[in-house]
């Protein structure tokens, strides 16, 4: 299995990553096309798609009021938000069943295990990191994924849940994306812990990106990109019709603008990125939650 970080591979001016991708085979070597986007090809857009897939799942109170009463999330959202991202990136950085994947999965695995979470939140919540990052590049991206690369993206994930234990997963991406939609449209409602929950996770994700004082005034942009229905359960005003279609039109001039720009040739690991809640590196062991 060719990591991100391996010599065996690496794009160059006359081979891109889109051109490694085409050659391999999605059913059998999903989990390196997954490892190509999510490195290589679309790094920041899959960062941030990731983001407002765990903001969704939020919008159902049964989830959001298992996070609540954890406290985690109000006590220390930096924390809470890196374990789950180191979590999820290392499974993707070195293979499901590397020794890192294993011991990853494992780690998540027994912190889900300390609670009764439904199986049909549990295949939501996955639905949502399969579905939102296709979305995202549908409509942000510089290039939507293929079908090859939906049905890796798919596949990768499908294998991630069944490592979980998640039951009932779907045997394809269009019955994942109607059940995704069925699951919204049926459990998606206010509660105060969904408002709670959100709001900390808002905050928290604009504080990356502005000064604190800032954030303030970032709110409204955050909630220009929520669906109705998701905003709505949120309990969050609406936007400005303007801002809304500024966001959206500044996001697909980026799109336009990556188009022109040389294609990134150095792998992007969110897993070596400094964060301040590990200055001194981090141990999977360690991360997440325990009684």
């Amino acid at each position: 299995m060719t990591s991100p970080q391996s010599p065996d591979w690496k794009p160059t001016r006359s081979k891109s990553v889109a051109d490694r991708i085409a050659a391999l085979d999605p059913e059998t070597e999903f989990e390196e096309i997954a490892r190509l986007l999510y490195a290589y090809e679309f790094s920041w857009d899959i960062e941030r798609a990731l983001e407002f897939a765990l903001f969704r799942t939020y919008a159902v109170p049964s989830i959001s009021g298992l996070l609540a009463r954890t406290r985690e999330f109000e006590a220390r959202p930096r924390k809470r938000y890196d374990d789950t991202e180191l979590i999820l990136c290392e499974a993707i950085e070195h293979g499901l069943d590397s020794d890192r994947g294993r011991r990853a999965i494992a780690r998540m695995n027994a912190m889900h295990g300390r609670y009764r979470i439904s199986n049909a939140d549990m295949r939501y919540v996955l639905s949502t990191f399969v579905c939102e990052p296709i979305r995202w590049l549908d409509r942000f991206g510089r290039r939507p994924l293929t079908a090859r690369e939906r049905r890796a993206w798919f596949l990768y994930y499908r294998g991630l849940g069944e490592r979980m234990g998640i039951v009932g997963i779907p045997d394809d991406l269009e019955e994942m994306t109607n059940d995704n939609v069925a699951y919204e449209a049926e459990h998606f409602r206010y509660a105060d812990t969904n408002r709670r929950i959100s709001e900390v996770t808002r905050d928290l994700l604009l504080g990356f990106y502005l000064p604190r004082p800032l954030v303030l005034l970032g709110r409204p942009m955050v909630h220009a990109f929520l669906d109705p229905p998701l905003r709505e359960s949120m309990g969050f005003p609406p936007s400005p019709i303007w801002l809304g279609r500024v966001l959206r039109a500044a996001l697909r001039l980026r799109a336009r603008l990556l188009r022109g720009l040389p294609l990134r040739r150095r792998p992007r690991l969110l897993t070596q990125i400094p964060r301040p809640t590990y200055p001194g590196g981090y141990e999977i062991e360690r991360l997440g939650t325990f009684r």
